[in-house]
């Protein structure tokens, strides 16, 4: 355990067995198979963690099943003291976590030491929002008619590879506070924090309420998702992975939540300032952890009157990052999480300059010695782009910036909504009525204005059209792990 400053000790961290939390005990499933985990700044082997089988699945889903029903009937302050306890400890090791989470996905240490703390942060305030999860009693007559709130019973959530003790944290708190019991599916890009909280929490919850499983998605995700006796499930990941659950788990019908993909417009006014902008643009884009964030902004429509001066600004900003080591505390832009995103973006920065964008800066593999085993890229920035381009139209997931002009508001607003996504967009301007009219005119599910996506906490965060379906980090989340039970009393006179 580790609270100060220092960063752990990696070797230590990595110096264990990693384990199954299956029923409240720690296994390493019943096949003893296992999978590599690899340091993506270095592509070296760090551990070996097991995959679990289609008999550890049935057997948890059998556990959770049972323990739920126990979890059910305890007290609100009884589940709001238990989640909070894990929040604690969430803090208490959010050194050793943020390092763990480092070395899995190549994301800076400096920033991810702070996922478990913000995690925490969530948890407390969903513990204090289930209170105002309530029925209600309607009086069209001298009758009683009143509704209750009952959990599904074994819920999952299929956790992104991003933020990983981040996502970990914050999705256990609505299905456990209403009474759900929980298997976590970690992705098998990075597993490794969720498997040392593991080991940490297992004792807080009764056996069975919490489980983590890890492995392949063929062997671990597929099977929770097509199985009956889960009929509440959340997907973090892409449109492709949410197309694929949704349709295995509509056969049984179940309640879906899915947070996906965005390729979020970041507006610029005339009246904006283009330093403001140029930091928003930045800070937006999440260079820390490579721009593997679905919040990113990574479509800029910029006013032509103030495009030279803005692109002048961002260019001077990004040129300064710095790639490097994601344990280093002077790196400004570690790796990306795994090969596969890799080649994609390199794919992505090829594509771009084939249809005739002006690639102004970056787009490269850093030449320093210390970075040729690991998978770096050094943020691009794209001007002149026009709608139909590919780096304007899909999900990159990584370092690239795609930079459109315009003078016509109506043009500007209909290309912005002219996507398949519809995840968060960014305004920014000194005028309250174009702040509200692009507010307003935007189909996207989550806006903010003059200042990066701040996740604020009671905020519905969430996607329309093929970003997702639900809304996550306020009640809404709550109340999705519910279901409406009718009442009607008849009085008799």
């Amino acid at each position: 355990m580790n609270n100060d400053d220092a960063t752990p000790d990696r070797k230590e961290l990595l110096n264990q067995e990693f384990k199954l939390l299956i029923n409240g005990e720690l296994t390493s499933g019943e096949s003893k198979e296992f999978m590599e985990t690899v340091d993506p700044s270095n592509g070296e082997i760090i551990a070996k963690i097991p995959n679990a089988s289609i008999i550890d699945v049935s057997n948890t889903i059998v556990a959770a099943k049972k323990a739920q029903k126990e979890w059910a009937l305890t007290s609100l302050e009884e589940r709001q003291n238990s989640v909070l306890e894990i929040a604690k400890l969430l803090k208490k090791y959010s050194n050793e976590l943020g390092l763990l989470d480092t070395l899995d996905t190549g994301n800076l240490y400096s920033t991810m030491r702070y996922d478990a703390d913000w995690a925490a942060g969530i948890i407390q305030y969903m513990c204090s929002s289930a209170n105002e999860v309530k029925g209600e009693v309607t009086h069209h007559d001298n009758n009683l008619h009143y509704t209750k709130r009952y959990p599904f019973g074994v819920t999952a959530k299929l956790l992104p590879f991003n933020h990983p003790i981040q996502a970990f944290g914050t999705g256990l708190a609505a299905p456990l506070l209403m009474g759900n019991s929980l298997i976590l599916k970690p992705s098998p890009h990075t597993p490794l924090s969720a498997l040392y909280f593991g080991k940490i929490i297992k004792d807080i919850l009764p056996p069975g309420v919490i489980n983590i499983l890890t492995g392949t998605n063929e062997r671990v995700s597929m099977p929770i998702v097509q199985h009956p006796d889960v009929p509440r499930l959340a997907l973090t990941g892409s449109i492709e992975a949410g197309k694929k659950v949704s349709l295995l788990a509509s056969y049984n019908l179940k309640k879906v939540s899915l947070e996906l993909g965005g390729k979020n417009p970041l507006i610029i006014f005339e009246d904006a300032d283009p330093e403001l902008a140029a930091q928003i643009a930045i800070k937006g884009m999440n260079f820390s952890c490579q721009s593997q964030s679905c919040s990113a902004p990574s479509k800029v429509f910029v006013h032509k009157s103030i495009k030279k001066e803005f692109i002048e600004k961002l260019c001077e900003k990004v040129k300064v990052l710095r790639p490097g080591l994601p344990t280093d505390p002077s790196s400004d832009i570690g790796s990306l999480s795994n090969k596969n995103q890799f080649n994609k973006v390199l794919e992505y920065i090829k594509s771009g300059q084939a249809d005739g964008a002006n690639l102004l800066m970056g787009g490269e593999i850093p030449n320093s010695p210390n970075l040729k085993n690991g998978f770096f890229i050094t943020p691009a920035i794209f001007s002149d782009a026009k709608p139909n381009m590919r780096i304007s139209k899909e999900e990159i997931y990584g370092p690239i910036i795609t930079i459109l002009d315009w003078d016509n508001y109506e043009e500007m607003i209909s290309i912005a909504n002219d996507t398949k996504y519809g995840l968060a967009a960014v305004i920014i301007t000194n005028s309250l009525n174009s702040a509200h009219k692009a507010a307003n005119d935007l189909n996207v599910g989550y806006i903010e204005i003059n200042a990066p996506v701040s996740f604020s906490a009671g905020s519905p965060y969430g996607g329309w059209k093929q970003s997702g379906d639900g809304r996550e980090g306020s009640i809404d989340e709550l109340l999705s792990y519910t279901q409406i039970k009718s009442i009607n009393l008849n009085i008799f006179r």
